[in-house]
């Protein structure tokens, strides 16, 4: 298996979809490495999570998970096989057991999310939220223009209470034992770079790349620095 080229496996967060790494796929197509963006549900994390996992059922290759945001929660949690040979956190969150993405986002100072939210009951149980379109741009996608970011705050996956509110289940988050690669913004609203940092050194991560005054969106607005990342980590575990 570990001669096979790897697949790079991209997972979203909350406000984003799967288009949210178009330019990032065109790149490792360019570069002959398959990828394959996946829907995540945003519903809660063991079923995000499981779902996840029936994807990289069907995969059968060595797999480079990359998660941003939130998706950072999810491939945490189902990143529990051989199959899956490196993790890339894009902006996302590395949690240990028994964090969530709230926990997390307040242990250092410097998230304004809380205040850009919209929240809204759903018929499924308890709250969704979503980003208000007045501070989508600046909130999410400040380095993004105006007109991609108006596109991409009409198109925002929302994101359930639940989800957001979930301590990690498992006792060996994914980061423990499978080597990881840490890119992220210093200028991120949503996730604090001092987050960023703590959780890349935790893990003991590879690779840093730290983006000078790029926003939450990395993924958008600097596909390129994203792209060097997961190359730098199929390189490394299809060696």
């Amino acid at each position: 298996m570990a001669q096979q080229k790897p697949t790079v496996v991209l997972v979203h967060g909350a406000f984003a979809e799967s288009a949210s790494w178009n330019g990032v796929v065109e790149q490792l197509q360019a570069n002959a490495v398959p990828a394959i963006a996946v829907a995540n549900p945003l519903r809660s994390l063991p079923g995000d999570a499981a779902y996840l996992r029936d994807v990289l059922a069907g995969i059968d290759t060595p797999v480079v998970l990359v998660g941003h945001s939130y998706g950072g929660m999810v491939i945490t949690e189902a990143a529990g096989s051989d199959k899956v040979a490196g993790l890339v956190y894009v902006c996302a969150f590395a949690p240990e057991q028994g964090e969530s993405a709230f926990a997390l986002s307040t242990k250092f100072p410097g998230s304004t999310l809380g205040d850009a939210l919209i929240a809204y009951p759903v018929t499924t149980g308890g709250n969704e939220f979503a980003i208000r379109a007045d501070a989508f741009h600046h909130q999410f996608a400040a380095d993004v223009p105006p007109g991609r970011a108006a596109v991409m705050s009409a198109t925002q996956r929302p994101v359930t209470e639940i989800a957001l509110a979930a301590a990690l289940p498992t006792d060996a988050p994914a980061w423990r034992s499978i080597p990881s690669w840490f890119v992220f913004s210093d200028e991120d609203l949503n996730i604090p770079v001092a987050l960023h940092r703590f959780m890349a050194d935790r893990a003991g991560a590879k690779g840093i790349r730290e983006v000078p005054g790029a926003s939450h969106a990395l993924s958008v607005s600097q596909p390129e620095v994203v792209t060097a990342s997961i190359l730098e980590a199929v390189h490394a575990v299809g060696a």
